[in-house]
């Protein structure tokens, strides 16, 4: 039998996606049984043919990079969120045809930090500067009374960061890579960047850190993270944003809220564990 009601992840490469083991997870909990959620291997070049078959089935779907930014022209309307950091990780299908973006990735982000108890720091510090480190300093913009400190590699990325800064209303100021290890004098500290970068640093967590928000979650732990939580800090780490994302993003999907975060997070787990 057919579903009733489709979803599905889009991106390139694809393949390690956790997208359809939360999505189904949550299909299972409350009970949608007609429900479907994919996993398709697209890229920039094939999304709008992509889109373009998609019949009236489908409730929505989820985007992944290189995707986040080629979206936008085939939609017919982005939330103010998506707007603000030109990305759209989420497309939810009107019952009248009408295409929506939103980025659950900021909201995410904020829902991640307040499970652990940060609702609001008096500064705070980004570790990288592509586009998750854009949606952090979005984030922060909301719970960040102060400055925040972007720690980066080229003066490139340097005038990008104070860019969105400026753009998202965010007191930034940006430092090189080579003082890093600064960053962790903040309460609060988000890595953005790829997989072992932060490894040499580890050492240099300070005693009593604040709060390390790192974007990672595999391989988990990272050498940074387990450092952390060794010396006694908080750690936000990269299963909780994907868990709290995909959250909004089932209730935008299925209208059925709240979703339910606890199946979610347990099946992202028992994923992970048997990678």
């Amino acid at each position: 039998m057919s579903p009733t009601r489709r979803a599905a992840v889009l991106g390139s490469p694809i393949a390690h996606s956790l997208s359809p083991v939360l999505h189904r997870a949550a299909y299972d909990e409350l009970g949608l049984t007609g429900w479907e959620y994919g996993r398709h291997e697209v890229d920039e070049a094939g999304l709008p043919g992509f889109i373009g078959k998609l019949g009236p089935e489908w409730a929505g779907l989820s985007l992944t990079m290189p995707l986040k930014r080629a979206v936008i022209p085939l939609l017919d309307e982005i939330t103010d969120t998506a707007a603000s950091v030109e990305a759209v990780n989420t497309v939810v299908f009107t019952a009248d045809g009408r295409r929506i973006g939103d980025n659950t990735d900021i909201p995410g982000m904020l829902a991640a930090l307040r499970e652990r108890g940060v609702e609001r720091v008096e500064r705070a510090s980004v570790l990288g500067a592509g586009a998750t480190a854009s949606s952090a300093l979005a984030a922060l913009s909301r719970i960040c009374t102060g400055e925040v400190t972007a720690y980066v590699r080229s003066a490139a990325r340097a005038e990008e960061m104070r860019g969105w800064g400026e753009r998202l209303g965010v007191a930034v100021r940006t430092a090189a890579w080579e003082d890093a290890a600064e960053a962790f004098t903040a309460p609060l500290t988000v890595a953005t960047t790829p997989a072992g970068t932060t490894d040499a640093l580890a050492a240099a967590v300070p005693d009593r850190p604040g709060t390390l928000f790192d974007v990672l979650y595999e391989p988990w732990p990272t050498a940074l993270a387990t450092a952390w939580a060794d010396r006694g800090g908080a750690v936000v780490g990269g299963l909780d944003l994907l868990v709290h994302q995909a959250v909004l993003q089932v209730e935008q999907m299925t209208g059925r809220s709240p979703a339910p975060l606890a199946a979610m997070r347990r099946a992202g787990e028992t994923a992970l564990a048997a990678r």
